[in-house]
């Protein structure tokens, strides 16, 4: 990628960071035009590197390039102030003219994550307890064995999956694992918190 930036007569590379608080420290002292960001990173992730970058500079372009197109994640990210997204996968030619429509103030979804933005813009969200029970199911864990690492009766845990399935449509935990992968609202390690 550097080397394709750098190829560019009308852009240069000015920084690289290796996670979510590096990239927050490296755009303070840089103060690029445009930011491309990873969602998947060590530590602190992408969202919540864009909201921190822009909680301090609100005109900050930001530009996510990431290799899962669910739609959850690219409409937090663009909620958190993404000026857009992009897949890795995405050709060059269409990468660094996405990045000159970024730096030129407009914003730019691909038209396939912005149908799945649309079609799922009114579901309810998991809450984060749920998305909890489901990242310990999708490692494998019985009901029991969630209610247990969560410190909740077994009986809390079946209506946490009732809701799940509905929230998502879905009628057993394969699919609701499935799914959520898919849509990108189950993408790290289960956190019991």
């Amino acid at each position: 990628m550097a080397v394709l930036l750098e190829s560019q007569p009308d852009m240069l590379l000015v920084g690289e960071a290796s996670d979510g608080a590096d990239a927050v420290r490296r755009y303070a002292a840089l103060r690029p035009d445009v930011t491309l960001m990873d969602l998947q990173m060590p530590g602190m992730g992408g969202v919540a590197a864009i909201r921190a970058i822009r909680e301090d500079y609100p005109r900050a372009r930001i530009l996510v390039l990431t290799t899962y197109d669910g739609d959850a994640q690219a409409a937090e990210a663009l909620r958190a102030g993404a000026a857009g997204f992009l897949l890795k996968t995405t050709l060059r030619r269409e990468l660094l003219d996405t990045i000159r429509v970024i730096h030129a103030g407009r914003r730019h979804v691909p038209a396939a994550i912005a149908q799945q933005i649309a079609l799922h813009a009114g579901d309810e969200s998991l809450s984060a307890r749920e998305q909890a029970v489901l990242a310990l199911v999708a490692e494998g864990l019985a009901n029991k064995e969630v209610a247990w690492e969560l410190g909740v009766a077994e009986d809390t845990i079946k209506t946490h999956l009732k809701n799940i399935f509905a929230k998502l449509g879905v009628s057993d935990r394969t699919l609701a694992v499935t799914t959520a992968m898919r849509r990108g609202i189950l993408s790290g390690a289960a956190s019991p918190n």
